[in-house]
């Protein structure tokens, strides 16, 4: 082994998986700068190790690429984590209580914000009122977005300051919910967000800034090393802020990896604009990306056919066919990787249709195009994925995020067999990426992986087709080099070689050793990124 210089960082475990191997092994790393330079035996590394190398001995904690998101959403995330979070209430009540002490916990804020409500693991199962919120807070603004982030719950104050009232017509592809006196009841779906999201997302950029810090700490403690993120629709224009993130990587402070993917719109000056502007190893716009449907639960998204609870209703498309499809073939001829949210087979057959125009006009190259979450997807579509070139990227914890039941009465039990079919995809040559959609759902990877491998459904306890396990394995893949192959970034991110940049993670336990159940608790012990400690637990196994 020629060694030129003596090491920055070593780090050696009995349990190295390098995503080369099913596997982990004993092994070493040598890392100098910002790339490895040696991997070997402890014994063949040692001589890598001078004065000023900081040596991390592990016993059998996991060593492993870090982990890559391949879908996420940066500025909602950062909101997120200070939101008041709703997810465990089990009814509008108990909603409004959590709402309330965060409310009083928090003076200063103007709006009140919170994430993951979900009515379907209520005692009734109904979508809330807005009346509830005003009892509470009736000259304060209050935003709720429901878990799926596609419908939100406002009270009247949030209403009159957007300027809806019961004579506020519908917005395209969105609806203001009302009763049968024609008064908003506080449920506003898709688009009909927008309004209040343009006053409650008008923050300073003091404010970004504090939000940004607290998600760079997020993903460094999960072991997070790189993140897409992806446009979440107009409602979040006045919150995302790519200049922020600039600045952050000018001074020397992105501690994440971030690849930007903005809106697809047809705009293809300012799309290549932003390309030219966001071009660096860590901050660099990778492809654009577009919204098809909604979600199941709201019955936005797009199926082929009814929805099986309500006869006539089959959802419908943000966009039509002609634009979508005129939208890919110039992107994809610029060069773009085109991205669309999917959740519903029409939507999803819509998405792999523009991509196989965009072959037929531009003729095939690597595009490396992806269809985001194919939650319920037509068995004759599957084998496009391979035939096409398309990733599926996808969220496997989502599924059960939503109350199975409630999930299964909207689709029926024949589109049943189809949900999330992850092994399918995989053994039909699809390539998977891994991610959690944050502020969907939480930004800890090991969700997904547990998820994966085990299609526990909500209840916790029953399996929803078993047969779409994967195994641990390429879950993990699909979280590494799956997704650094959706940035064509496999030939330096993604697994453990020498040449590669140096973005590891090192967990507290090998997850090839333990339960299922016991990855739910795996933690990171510390995470680097381009060479640099960026989270280092201080009780992790660290020896001198």
């Amino acid at each position: 082994m020629n060694i030129e210089k003596q090491a920055d960082i070593v780090l050696s475990s009995q349990a190295v998986f390098t995503g080369l191997e099913d596997e982990p092994r004993p092994a070493a790393i040598a890392i100098t700068d910002n790339k490895i330079i040696a991997i070997g035996s402890e014994e063949e590394i040692e001589p890598f190790i001078g004065e000023q190398t900081k040596v991390y001995k592990y016993d059998d904690e996991l060593i492993m690429p870090g982990f890559h998101d391949f879908h996420l959403h940066v500025m909602m995330g950062s909101l997120s984590l200070e939101s008041v979070n709703l997810f465990t209430a089990r009814s509008e009540e108990e909603a409004v209580n959590m709402v309330q002490e965060y409310g009083q916990a928090h003076p200063e804020e103007p709006w009140i914000i919170g994430f993951m409500w979900d009515s379907s693991y209520w005692d009734d199962q109904e979508l809330p009122h807005r009346s509830s919120l005003d009892r509470v807070f009736p000259d304060r603004p209050v935003l709720l977005f429901h878990a799926e982030g596609h419908y939100a719950w406002v009270n009247s104050k949030a209403l009159e300051i957007a300027g809806i009232d019961r004579d506020t017509e519908n917005p395209p592809y969105g609806t203001i919910e009302k009763d049968e006196m024609g008064e908003p009841t506080g449920i506003v779906i898709e688009r009909a967000i927008e309004p209040i999201t343009r006053y409650a997302f008008d923050l300073s950029q003091a404010r970004k800034t504090e939000l940004f810090q607290g998600f760079l700490a997020e993903a460094a403690r999960f072991g997070v090393t790189s993140v897409n993120d992806l446009f979440g629709t107009q409602m979040n224009s006045r919150l995302d802020d790519f200049p922020l993130l600039q600045k952050f990587e000018e001074q020397g402070k992105l501690t994440v990896r971030i690849h930007l993917f903005p809106v697809l719109d047809g705009d293809l000056k300012r799309a290549e604009q932003l390309r030219k502007t966001y071009a660096s190893d860590k901050l660099r716009v990778s492809g654009l990306k577009q919204f098809i449907d909604g979600v199941i639960t709201s019955r936005t998204a797009y199926l082929l056919g009814s929805y099986a609870d309500m006869p006539g209703v089959e959802g419908h498309a943000e966009f039509s066919l002609d634009t979508l499809t005129e939208w890919v073939v110039e992107a994809d001829k610029a060069g773009f990787s085109v991205r669309f949210h999917a959740i519903g087979e029409g939507a999803i057959r819509m998405a792999l249709d523009t991509f196989e125009e965009a072959r037929k006009q531009n003729g095939v190259r690597d595009s490396r195009h992806s269809v985001e979450h194919v939650e319920v997807i037509h068995p004759t579509d599957i084998p496009r994925f391979k035939q096409l070139g398309v990733i599926a990227s996808m969220q496997p914890d989502h599924f059960a995020l939503s109350e199975r039941n409630v999930y299964t009465e909207r689709i029926g039990m024949e589109r049943e067999k189809y949900v999330f079919a992850i092994r399918t995809l995989k053994d039909a040559g699809a390539k998977l990426a891994f991610g959690t959609d944050f502020p969907i759902d939480s930004l800890n990877p090991m969700r997904q992986l547990y998820r994966a491998i085990t299609r526990v459904d909500s209840g916790g306890v029953d399996v929803w087709n078993p047969a779409e396990r994967i195994t641990l394995a390429e879950a993990i893949r699909a979280y590494t080099s799956g997704s650094a192959f959706g940035t064509f970034r496999e030939h330096e991110l993604g697994t453990l070689e020498v040449g590669k940049l140096a973005d590891i993670a090192v967990l507290d336990r090998n997850l090839f050793d333990v339960s299922a159940e016991e990855i739910l608790d795996a933690q990171a012990n510390l995470t680097i990124v381009d060479g640099s400690v960026v989270f280092e637990k201080k009780t992790g196994a660290l020896k001198a």
